[in-house]
């Protein structure tokens, strides 16, 4: 490719694409692809769950839950430079929803409101974390505009999962410290080898939850020390956990063949959680020196169970599900 072949990068103004916040920016935003792409921005599979909510004498532009952690995420969004009436606004959002994500996104921060957020994660516990977003549009020619979204703020989750433990717990035990440590390199190993599957925050527990992109449907890596075990696991653990999961074990064949092992079909009657797993042999996860052969397999199979579910729970319908008459 030549010179002659490269053309110029435009700004172009968000007005003229998004005359008004609520009536174009807010429904635009709340679409699929472009709440994927923000959500990608922030590291979460997020799915809109209302927009224009009412929280009071407010009005919040969109509410979201983390398909991951089924926790809830609040997006706050303007079309001008921060102010100090959106950052309020959050604030009480976040009071009367119990907001466990708050995203702010604005065409342009101030140095003060980005200060504001990061001070708001370092003194709030990790049930909160805060993300500033610059939202910008650019287009090549007479090409389309293409939207891009710039993080100038973020929790520092690594600092505030110990924080939190050690808040809780007065200290780290030895168990604690060996599991923060081992889901901390498995997160590191995450974004090295990238892949469908986002790694979450480490915490000093035996699990990893991650997204498989329906809200009460997720994939879990989890660890036991004693007896040892490392295992992956799909989660079902909505209001209609058995009819979503009858649903997939109906056809299980199909899917263990697209996997390309046998899995084993957990039901728990009683239970509100069904899981479909399989374990690591021979795998102890107090061993140090074996973590990255876990570690790469945990990856493996992680991404091979997304590629197998990820669409199809997505259509599922739980009333599709008819009970076996005794």
């Amino acid at each position: 490719m030549t010179a002659k072949n490269l053309s110029r990068l435009e700004s172009v103004d968000l007005r003229t694409i998004w005359a008004s916040e609520p009536g174009d920016f807010t429904p635009w935003l709340a679409g699929t692809e472009n709440i994927k792409l923000l959500g990608e921005t922030i590291g979460m599979d997020l799915e809109v769950e209302a927009q224009e909510r009412n929280v009071g004498p407010f009005r919040a532009d969109i509410l979201c839950q983390d398909t991951a952690s089924q926790a809830w995420v609040l997006i706050e969004n303007q079309l001008e430079r921060t102010d100090h009436i959106h950052l309020g606004q959050l604030i009480t959002y976040a009071a009367g929803l119990d907001a466990a994500t708050i995203v702010w996104v604005a065409a342009k921060f101030t140095e003060e409101h980005r200060a504001a957020l990061d001070w708001l994660n370092d003194i709030t516990s990790d049930k909160f974390s805060f993300f500033g977003l610059e939202v910008e549009l650019w287009r090549i020619g007479s090409s389309p505009a293409a939207p891009k979204f710039n993080l100038v703020s973020k929790p520092n989750d690594w600092t505030r999962s110990v924080t939190s433990a050690a808040r809780n717990t007065g200290s780290l035990s030895d168990n604690q410290q060996l599991q923060l440590d081992y889901w901390s390199d498995f997160r590191e190993l995450m974004l090295e080898k990238g892949g469908a599957v986002k790694p979450t925050k480490a915490h000093p527990w035996g699990f990893m939850d991650l997204s498989l992109g329906k809200s009460g449907i997720f994939l879990n890596a989890h660890i036991r020390l004693n007896p040892p075990v490392a295992s992956v696991r799909v989660v079902v653990g909505t209001d209609e956990s058995l009819a979503y999961f009858k649903l997939l074990e109906r056809d299980k064949e199909q899917y263990e063949a697209q996997f390309g092992e046998t899995l084993e079909w957990l039901e728990n009657p009683g239970a509100k959680q069904k899981l479909i797993k399989i374990e690591l042999s021979d795998a102890d996860p107090a061993n140090r020196d074996d973590w990255p052969r876990q570690h790469s397999w945990m990856h493996e199979k992680l991404n091979a169970l997304h590629s197998t579910f990820s669409s199809v729970v997505k259509t599922l319908d739980p009333n599709d599900y008819v009970p076996e008459e005794k």
